[in-house]
């Protein structure tokens, strides 16, 4: 299906979930009323209720040596001014006695997608949400361990992070002027806390907003399409980051990173798909990642990227 197929949904009114891959090349289209039969679950839901599990991943730590050949390859982007951010993610190996399902139904998040035997999500991170007429992301960029002392002030005061947030949320709100009027930032770097496993992080994220007018139903396909890739997993500039990173990444990202959403014929709802565990031929895969600016740190990124690997 295209993303121009949407369109006519939307003109109809007709229900459907989409899920498309990190390049937006893929989209998966199914009618809320075929669901049942498709084997995919999900769950979108902003106050859900927490689950408490005692499972855990076994990782097979990826080589440092291995990603900071990668994380520096960025910086010599960055230095040719070819990208300012870029957001480098790795699959690291992991292992656990759960199939998707289990881990589907134990894991707590946001946005939940279980994909037939392949994938699953549990993501923090909205995309966009619409209703009525207006359009609303909400960039996500900057994470701490919330048991850390004056964690919140710290990751605030960050000056690499902060430099990182606004880059990103530059390029969202660039990404929303493609397709609404009257774009601004309702609110600029807050706080949410994110239950990591046996820890917890906090994570720092913006909202912007924009006016789509009364009519987005029947061009919902033109709107999605115009702003993916999603900005905060991809990087700036778009087009030269995304070419940048097919090239240092070294596998592929697939259906991480992509976005999946929910339309119900009023609105729309839509997350991120980060925090996700791939199944393949081996064995399970985890891909995470982070934003990779020229101040960033080789040591903290690795890190990052390792913190990110639970099940929440």
């Amino acid at each position: 299906m295209k993303f121009s197929d949407l369109n006519s949904l939307g003109k109809r009114r007709e229900p459907f979930l989409f899920i498309t891959d990190f390049k937006a090349e893929n989209l998966e289209v199914i009618l809320l009323k075929d669901l049942e039969s498709s084997d995919i679950d999900f769950c979108i839901d902003e106050n859900f209720l927490h689950k408490k599990h005692d499972n855990k991943l076994e990782v097979q730590v990826i080589d440092f040596t291995q990603y900071k050949k990668k994380f520096e390859k960025i910086i010599d982007e960055i230095k040719s001014g070819n990208t300012y951010i870029l957001n480098l993610t790795q699959a690291t190996p992991v292992k656990t006695s759960l199939s998707l399902k289990e881990v589907y139904q134990c894991a707590n998040a946001r946005y939940k997608l279980r994909y037939k035997n392949e994938f699953v999500c549990f993501s923090p991170e909205k995309f966009i949400q619409i209703e009525d007429t207006k359009i609303h992301t909400f960039p996500m960029k900057g994470t701490i361990d919330a048991s850390l002392p004056g964690a919140k002030n710290t990751i605030l005061n960050n000056a690499k992070e902060m430099a990182e947030h606004i880059m990103v949320v530059d390029l969202l709100r660039n990404d929303l002027s493609i397709v609404a009027k009257d774009v601004k930032v309702e609110e600029f770097r807050y706080v949410e806390s994110i239950h990591a496993g046996k820890k917890e992080l906090l994570q720092v994220s913006s909202h912007i907003s924009g006016e789509l007018g009364e009519f987005w139903h029947e061009k919902i396909g033109d709107v999605l399409e115009a702003i993916l890739p999603a900005g905060s997993i991809s990087g700036a500039p778009k087009k030269s980051t995304l070419s940048i990173i097919e090239k240092v990444e070294e596998y592929e990202r697939g259906f991480f990173s992509g976005v999946f959403g929910v339309y119900d014929g009023n609105k729309l709802d839509s997350g991120v798909m980060i925090r996700f565990l791939q199944k393949n031929e081996e064995g399970y895969v985890y891909k995470s990642g982070g934003g990779i600016t020229l101040d960033s740190n080789v040591n903290a990124e690795y890190n990052e990227l390792l913190e990110k690997i639970y099940l929440p």
